[in-house]
């Protein structure tokens, strides 16, 4: 447990709701703010695991329950075709012996 936030929650809560609502850069963001960058990316990565979605970080609005599901995807298909070039390299094998 580390010290207490010397920022409120309603300031936090406002800060991450400037930064989804402007289209400004969390740099800038911060900076018109008066805190650290950083302080405030953590709080919009907070925000945004707690809701599913990353629009400001990946710029898209993908939530990350889809990205999740791609990616579960992409890796059975991956899966997938390393087991056919697994048998197509002992079919060639094998017909190679003839």
């Amino acid at each position: 447990m580390g010290r207490p936030s010397k920022y409120t929650e309603e300031f936090q809560r406002d800060a991450v709701d400037l930064v989804h609502s402007s289209g400004r850069p969390i740099n800038q963001v911060a900076r018109v703010l008066g805190m650290s960058h950083e302080t405030l990316r953590n709080w919009v990565r907070k925000r945004e695991w707690q809701t599913g979605t990353s629009a400001v970080a990946s710029g898209d609005g993908v939530s990350v329950a889809n990205k999740d599901a791609e990616i579960a995807r992409l890796r059975r298909e991956v899966a997938e075709l390393r087991q056919e070039k697994e048998i197509l390299r002992k079919a060639a094998a094998y017909f190679a012996k003839e």
